[in-house]
């Protein structure tokens, strides 16, 4: 009897790796990449102290630091192990996230995987991987998306290290990104990204300009360098939520009866209407003026811009009308609310 149901153990785990043999070798080359990063990080301490580490690196790090203690001490994020280790990327990329959307309807593709949940993304440390799958779901006839990841949360799984391309951001975004990520380590819903991925941002940006107020003074050049910079980039995103309006509206006029020939055609029109309508815009920093120069938007893009920020003004108004512009009163309402 013992044995009869051993090997039908055996062969059930036999049949269901065959079945996800493909979740599995991902999931194998995810686990590999990321204890890679893991193994080789170094404690900032020992970087800090090493003579060799560049004086503008400590600089940065040390900037981290203060963000780390400020998130955690000033407006009540989790401490944790994150971003206490440092990984050297050597200027490379070492993530790349990809996405994908149907092709007339803001509906993105979906993976799910056991314990964490389902993700309208998907992240590679391979390339070559990621650009294996974009091009299935191309011929599956989605709007696809390759985006390289300056950073990124385990979700507690692992210690997440500072990656060396980070200190390339300036103080400000550099202040939003540790922000943003540890937000996630702190509260994470399973099974809703756009609430995730919202008030991650959302809080990303409140910390980030409170933490210069609290550093340099609310009138410092510092902070006025980061107001402007995030002036531009809500100037654009609510361009890109209003084009993802556009899109829907147009594609809400689609049925069965209209060949997908024509629907191309309507679509590749109107994006071209809003890739030209960024030009009537003014920019603090011209670059958003050449933000589609190589190449142009597609669902999946904008799918993005609804996914990280559709939900910015609701949670102001939450913010300032519920907690009275308190920030930590407002994630630990969060935390109350979304883990009971």
């Amino acid at each position: 009897m013992i044995k009869k149901i051993l090997l039908s153990l055996l062969l059930m785990a036999i049949i269901l790796a065959i079945i996800y043999h493909k979740m599995i070798g991902y999931g194998l080359g995810q686990a590999r990449g990321q204890l890679k990063i893991i193994r080789d990080a170094r404690p900032v301490e020992e970087v800090l102290g090493d003579r060799e580490v560049a004086d503008s690196i400590k600089q940065k790090i040390n900037i981290i630091i203060e963000v780390r203690k400020y998130a955690i001490d000033s407006i009540g994020l989790v401490n944790s192990d994150n971003y206490t280790t440092f990984y050297d990327q050597q200027g490379k990329t070492i993530l790349w996230n990809l996405s994908a959307c149907e092709p007339y309807n803001f509906t993105p593709k979906t993976w799910s995987f056991p314990l964490l949940g389902s993700f309208p993304y998907k992240g590679f440390f391979d390339l070559e991987k990621v650009k294996a799958e974009r091009d299935e779901l191309k011929n599956q006839d989605y709007d696809t998306r390759i985006r390289s990841v300056g950073g990124w949360s385990t979700l507690g799984w692992f210690s997440d290290p500072i990656l060396s391309n980070m200190l390339e951001r300036e103080e400000g975004r550099l202040a939003d990104l540790i922000i943003h990520e540890l937000t996630h380590s702190t509260l994470f819903v399973k099974d809703n990204i756009q609430f995730n991925e919202n008030l991650a941002s959302f809080i990303g940006q409140k910390g980030a300009l409170k933490f210069l107020e609290s550093k340099y003074g609310k009138n410092s050049p510092e902070v006025e360098r980061y107001q402007n910079e995030n002036s531009d980039g809500v100037r654009f995103t609510r361009q890109m939520l209003h084009s993802a309006a556009l899109l829907d509206s147009l594609y809400f006029t689609f049925d069965e009866t209209i060949p997908d020939s024509i629907k191309a055609v309507q679509k590749h029109i109107l994006i071209d209407e809003i890739t030209r309508a960024i030009d009537t815009i003014q920019f603090y920093n011209d670059r958003y003026h050449r933000i589609f120069s190589n190449g142009r938007p597609n669902n999946a893009y904008f799918m993005s811009f609804l996914r990280y920020h559709s939900d910015e003004d609701s949670l102001n108004a939450m913010l300032q009308a519920e907690y009275n512009n308190s920030l930590s009163d407002f994630i630990r309402g969060m935390k109350s609310h979304h883990e009971d």
